[in-house]
């Protein structure tokens, strides 16, 4: 299979993290022969964020898989609608469907992290010791990283989806439920999942996925884009 006939790979972060957070995983793709970028969206309007990805699908070939973590799991179903996306690959992600928004859906499986969070400048902070409950599975120095460079979305930013369409009720779409996640609830996860008729993978990680399991994230993707070979052919 050549390089040009493989899917790109568009990576969708979520909040308090950056594009860096998909680092274990880009290698290991690129190695593939995969076209790969992670998009750098603002955490300030979700319509912003939703744009920056599909600004984002213009710099590789299409089609593309988007994947999204968390909170970019609303914005790869917002985004997804495009012709130029094959498929999606949701990491322990709120996925929203027509007029929900993230919150709605984290307020009905409250979690532990949401105690440790402090709104600041009008943006919302982990605070040192909540780390563990968004990437308690990752070495301690692993952890002191991701809290120094976490980055604050802004404070209403989970309140501001309005989808009048969403990409997972018509493309293939996969879900990784992270089993000991304390930021997005698994029993939310597994609801999430089911209600889209996902294939799932579920595995005992933190939120964090992509970093404290790779292999899982990176083995997924490939099937994703297998299959978009397939549908192609």
């Amino acid at each position: 299979m050549s390089t040009t006939s493989k899917p790109s790979i568009v990576f969708c972060h979520g909040l308090w993290a950056d594009g860096s957070c998909f680092s274990k995983v880009i290698p290991a793709l690129q190695a593939d022969g995969h076209e790969v970028i992670a998009v750098q969206y603002g955490l300030n309007n979700y319509a912003d964020d939703v744009a920056t990805v599909k600004r984002t699908l213009g710099r590789v070939s299409s089609p593309s898989i988007l994947v999204g973590h968390s909170y970019g799991g609303a914005t790869i179903t917002g985004a997804g609608t495009d012709g130029r996306v094959a498929g999606l690959v949701y990491i322990a992600a709120v996925v929203p469907d027509v007029h929900e928004t993230v919150q709605s859906e984290l307020n009905k499986y409250p979690t532990e992290i949401f105690s440790h969070i402090e709104v600041a400048g009008g943006r919302v902070w982990i605070k040192p010791e909540g780390v563990k409950y968004f990437a308690g599975d990752l070495p301690e120095h692993e952890q002191k990283l991701v809290w120094a460079t976490h980055y604050p979305p802004a404070a209403d930013l989970l309140e501001q989806q309005n989808l009048d369409e969403v990409a997972w009720k018509s493309k293939p779409n996969w879900y990784i439920l992270a089993r000991k996640d304390q930021t997005v609830h698994p029993d939310l996860q597994r609801f999430l999942a089911k209600r889209m008729n996902a294939i799932t993978v579920e595995t005992d990680s933190s939120h964090v996925t992509m970093l404290s399991q790779p292999d899982v994230v990176i083995e997924v993707i490939r099937k994703a884009a297998r299959r978009s070979v397939e549908m192609n052919k």
